[in-house]
């Protein structure tokens, strides 16, 4: 077994190329010691989770620890998205933050009876999204034990 310590990996599954890039130096300004890679759509999101299309070789496109999950997006929003993850035996152990800029009490239900891990609203400022991605990459890779997933490289 590898004893080498694995480089934590986030997917940010966005359609907002303004918030991607926010969100990416919000991460930077907290040296989060980790990956984020990123992802248009819910479609282009299990497609890299189920190593289809330009995502079949994984050891290009490794699994992701965590996936940071936009609920409003074009071809197969988050919901949908969330849902297929969470039927998928294969994928349902993986952690799914919801982070919207939804602040509807029904969109919040539902990602939860779907499985989602946490809901984050976005916030309206950069200094907001600095602690918000500080608390994240803290809370899931220094709080939390995640598990040891195993894939299938079919």
């Amino acid at each position: 077994m590898d004893n080498k310590i694995k480089t934590p990996l986030i997917i940010l599954a966005d359609d907002d190329p303004e918030d991607i890039f926010l969100i990416q130096n919000a991460f930077n300004e907290n040296l989060f010691e980790g990956e984020i890679r990123f992802v248009n759509n819910g479609e282009e999101l299990l497609d890299y989770l189920n190593t289809r299309g330009r995502y079949n070789d994984t050891t290009l496109y490794p699994k992701p620890d965590l996936i940071l999950l936009d609920l409003n997006m074009p071809r197969m929003d988050g919901r949908e998205a969330l849902a297929e993850i969470k039927r998928d035996v294969k994928l349902r152990s993986l952690p799914i933050v919801i982070f919207t800029t939804s602040n509807n009490e029904e969109d919040v239900i539902r990602s939860y009876e779907l499985g989602a891990n946490s809901y984050i609203t976005k916030p309206m400022t950069f200094e907001g999204l600095i602690k918000i991605t500080d608390a994240l990459g803290k809370y899931w890779f220094q709080v939390s034990r995640l598990p040891l997933l195993h894939w299938d490289t079919e």
